[in-house]
């Protein structure tokens, strides 16, 4: 049997939490029952800094049930980075960990089947979405899109999978190695290899609340998957400057040959024209190097990625649980 645990990262989820946990418990209890996984496998909520009741929910429900656990970070860090918290935080905890989002719009169902790969030998389970029929057009397109135009940037990413998967502890060691401050975890987690495989799932609706990720998040996490995975941006700039640069030698030639043969005509359109072409293409190369610099600035700092303020886990034999603080302590380790 696998002790299995989940990591669901929590931001602002009050509405939907009390629901979660419930269908939750009931699909660990049947994964128990049929000796799926291990009866001290455990259900863990990340709070990310939540303004609302998340962390008092999440602790009552841990007081109430000793199967659910609880981590709190110190403040508001993104999805990504509350994710890899729960991830690292629990990574010397089980034999295999689940990333799924508070929401439940992925399907619980597809826990047997990511556990039988597991125990057949995969090391990472990717939760795939098998059709898109739910979204608007403009999010379908968008979202499928974005998994193409990451991938012909040699960002390799598993498409229409977002972060619902299952990885073993190996996984999750070798995970630890990469110390990126800037994360994009769907395409981290390919780049460790071993053996993997999907599931195939039809996304449902949220349960209750509204959605942490609007467009705007969305578009800055494709953007932070691209610059964080790749540097074809700055080649495209490359290609686009020696492309102006040729294109202006052979204006050149033009114009002299104009020149020469008396054939000059005043051209203030084109003169403007080119001028605000080349000074916006200018303005664009010179944000996309500086979104690079940016991040190496970031990079070297070291800072820490998230700080734990508490864990809540009644498994007092986990070896990782000897590095970090209960809710009585004040330790804070950081990652």
């Amino acid at each position: 049997m696998t002790k299995l645990y989940l990591a669901i990262p929590c931001y602002n989820e009050e509405d939907v939490l009390p629901e979660t946990a419930k269908k939750l418990r009931e699909k660990y209890s049947e994964l128990i029952k049929n000796k799926k996984i291990t009866k001290d496998s455990k259900i863990v909520f990340i709070d990310d800094g939540s303004k609302d009741k998340t962390w008092s929910i999440i602790k009552n429900l841990h007081k109430n049930d000793n199967i659910f656990s609880g981590i709190k970070l110190s403040c508001n860090r993104g999805h990504q980075n509350a994710l890899l918290c729960g991830l690292m935080t629990l990574k010397d905890c089980a034999d295999a960990v689940i990333s799924i989002d508070a929401d439940l719009q992925d399907d619980i169902n597809t826990f047997d089947a990511m556990i039988d790969k597991f125990e057949n030998g995969c090391d990472v389970v990717y939760g795939v979405r098998s059709k898109r029929d739910t979204d608007t057009f403009f999010k379908r397109f968008t979202a499928e899109s974005f998994y193409k135009i990451l991938n012909s940037m040699g960002a390799k990413v598993i498409f229409n999978h977002a972060d619902f998967r299952l990885m073993s502890k190996k996984a999750l060691q070798h995970l630890s190695d990469y110390h990126e401050t800037n994360i994009f975890l769907r395409g981290l987690v390919p780049m460790i290899g071993f053996k993997s495989d999907i599931v195939e799932y039809e996304r449902s609706e949220r349960l209750a609340g509204e959605s942490k990720y609007p467009l705007k998040k969305m578009l800055a996490l494709a953007w932070e998957g691209i610059t964080s995975l790749s540097i074809q941006p700055i080649r495209l700039v490359t290609s686009t400057g020696i492309a102006v640069f040729t294109l202006s030698i052979a204006m050149l030639i033009y114009f002299l040959v104009r020149y020469l043969t008396n054939a000059t005509v005043p051209g203030w359109a084109s003169l403007a024209v080119s001028i605000w072409a080349i000074g916006g293409l200018q303005l664009l190369a010179i944000g996309i190097v500086g979104e690079y610099i940016g991040k190496i600035y970031l990079e070297v700092k070291k800072r820490p990625r998230f700080i734990v303020d508490e864990f809540l886990n009644s498994d007092k034999t986990s070896p990782e649980l000897k590095e970090l603080p209960t809710a009585d302590e004040n330790r804070t380790p950081t990652f």
